[in-house]
């Protein structure tokens, strides 16, 4: 099934591993397979698919567990809880079912979690990896701990100022009252409350420290300056985990610099994938 989407791509459902996943291509050239975060799917991300399909051929899905079924107080879904190494397994075999022959890999935020697995455990599926928002083992905040209390326990409106209140955390300073920031709230409102709640647990235990040396593909890493949920410092020591890998900091960003300065981050991967092409 092939339908129009926002921002005149298409988007269709694939099926794979016994799971629906909704998948958008847009653009042309040499494919990039963008990882969105722990919410709002690849909607989310759409500033960055656009700024990169200038020049790519980009795919982007929303992860398994993003479509509700059920009617549970907290948005019950059908796979609610689901480790960070199956979303890897579900990774590749979405690579494997749209006949992407060797992409590049781009994940933000929890999808850098989910990208750096798939690098790790299925390292010879992809031909570069882009990395934003993560470090290898995952150090949980008390802002975060508070969150998943919260989501994991108590039926929340969309519109709750309490919670809301934290997602400022995600932009370098507090945002502008306006329409960006609605479209992120709503955003990332669409993906169910106890989605969110796993995907928090999964995250404290992500750790892929002692797997780093298996990654043979040229990395880059790239951080919001001010990124406050994951350090811009705490994610150059990745970089510096990786043997070759870079590391690039984007001014004036914070964690979701994939929404906020997308042309900025778009041109460090065009650039990343400049410096691979002329050293092949």
């Amino acid at each position: 099934m092939v339908v129009p989407d926002a921002g005149a791509r298409l988007s269709r459902r694939v099926t794979v591993q016994g799971e629906d996943f909704d998948v958008v291509r847009m653009g042309r050239g040499d494919p990039l397979v963008v990882v969105p975060g722990l919410a709002g799917g690849w909607r989310l991300t759409t500033p960055l698919l656009r700024a990169l399909s200038r020049r790519f051929e980009v795919v982007s899905y929303n992860l398994r567990g993003d479509r509700t079924f059920g009617a549970g107080p907290l948005g019950a879904t059908r796979t609610p809880y689901v480790e960070i190494g199956q979303h890897a397994a579900d990774l590749a075999a979405l690579i494997e079912r749209l006949g992407l022959e060797r992409p590049s890999v781009l994940g933000v935020s929890f999808g850098g979690a989910v990208a750096l697995e798939l690098a790790v455990e299925h390292p010879h599926i992809l031909d570069t990896l882009i990395v934003q928002g993560m470090e290898p083992k995952f150090r949980a905040s008390t802002a975060s701990a508070i969150v998943r209390h919260i989501l994991e326990r108590y039926a929340l409106p969309p519109d709750s100022p309490f919670v809301n209140q934290f997602l400022n955390l995600l932009y370098a300073k507090k945002p502008e009252p306006g329409p960006a920031h609605d479209m992120v709230v709503q955003r990332i409102w669409q993906t169910p409350q106890s989605v969110m709640a796993h995907r928090l647990a999964q995250l404290e235990q992500f750790d892929v420290t002692d797997r780093l040396w298996r990654l043979e593909v040229p990395t880059l890493v790239v951080a919001g300056a001010k990124d406050a949920i994951i350090t811009a410092s705490r994610q150059k020591r990745l970089a510096q985990e990786i043997s070759g890998a870079r590391f690039e900091a984007i001014e004036g960003a914070g964690h979701i610099a994939f929404v906020t300065h997308a042309d900025a981050m778009a041109h460090q991967v065009q650039a990343h994938m400049e410096r691979v092409k002329a050293h092949v």
